[in-house]
């Protein structure tokens, strides 16, 4: 039974105060009060949900946008006071929680620096970037090559940078999704947009360059990869024909990539993940408060998957590559 082993989890969101009150636009999902109780607290509340699912640890990170759509002035000093905060509520339940840092990548350099501090000072175990960065009104992936020297100390560092996705672009929503937004607006989140813009962002991260330049650079990817999993080997063949400069976008995919189950209990989605990417690349996340625990940990109960793999998503790959 999963109660007999040690269970972490590690997309699991909160809110900064001061952070979530430079949003501009929240959904109706985001303004009900229970989620945004849950939002609030590092506490009471969210230990006694850890303790009725049986998680032992959480690995807490900032919901969508965090910093990524604040401007570099306000954000370096912001990402500080934020990281400095979400520090003191791990310390006062060491061994519950631990950290991904919020970074101001609107100035590429600062946020080397805060993930730098983060790691060496505060203890955390990386960093998570949400979406699209805004700078001087340009919305930039992160592959861009002014975000560089944030990879760069991340491989010196040895941490893994978590990408999570933000909602897309108003051009993308304007042509994709609006038609049918007053009747399902999380197609453009949850449902479909958020995947597609985070897959985006894997898939222009190994087309880059940038895993040739830093070699052992660590990126994880929630919701079972954001579908990337199911499609290297057509990415893979499709890159491989004539007029694509070669790339071994499949091998790059699986050797610098790792993936989460947050919000994705598919037992199918989970099994060509195995298969495509090794039990060795996947970790157990929930998406809370997003999603509540228990559903996630009664799921991994039933996977048919040996108890070896098993132990290995539930804690034993993110013990390793987090250094737990």
């Amino acid at each position: 039974m999963v109660s007999a082993v040690k269970i972490i989890a590690l997309e699991e969101h909160y809110w900064d105060q001061e952070v979530s009150s430079h949003f501009k636009e929240r959904g109706p999902e985001m303004r009900v009060p229970a989620l945004q109780e849950r939002l609030l607290d590092l506490g009471a509340l969210r230990l006694k949900e850890m303790d009725e699912a049986g998680i032992d640890l959480q690995v807490l990170s900032h919901g969508a946008p965090a910093t990524q759509r604040i401007d570099a002035e306000t954000a370096v000093p912001l990402a500080r006071r934020a990281n400095d905060r979400l520090h003191q509520a791990i310390q006062k339940n060491r061994g519950r929680f631990e950290g991904f840092a919020v970074l101001p990548t609107a100035d590429p350099k600062a946020a080397a620096d805060e993930l730098e501090r983060a790691v060496t000072r505060l203890g955390f175990k990386g960093a998570m970037v949400h979406g699209l960065t805004s700078v001087g009104g340009a919305h930039l992936f992160l592959d861009d090559k002014r975000f560089w020297p944030i990879f760069e100390r991340a491989q010196a560092l040895d941490v893994p940078l978590y990408l999570h996705p933000a909602v897309p672009h108003k051009a993308v929503i304007d042509a994709y999704y609006k038609d049918y937004l007053d009747q399902f607006p999380g197609l453009m989140t949850a449902a479909w947009g958020f995947g597609v813009e985070t897959a985006t962002q894997g898939i222009r991260l190994v087309l880059s360059g940038v895993f040739e330049a830093y070699p052992r650079l660590k990126i994880i990817l929630g919701h079972l990869g954001e579908g990337l999993p199911f499609y290297l080997w057509r990415i893979d063949m499709a890159l491989a024909r004539q007029g694509n400069r070669p790339t071994p976008f499949r091998d790059t995919f699986r050797e610098h990539f790792w993936i989460t189950t947050s919000g994705n209990f598919s037992t199918p989605s989970l099994l060509c993940c195995v298969m495509e990417m090794g039990a060795d690349r996947i970790l157990f996340s929930v998406d809370y408060p997003f999603v509540p625990n228990p559903p996630g940990v009664k799921w991994m109960e039933h996977v048919p998957l040996g108890p070896e793999d098993r132990a290995k998503i539930l804690h034993g790959n993110a013990k390793r590559l987090l250094r737990l």
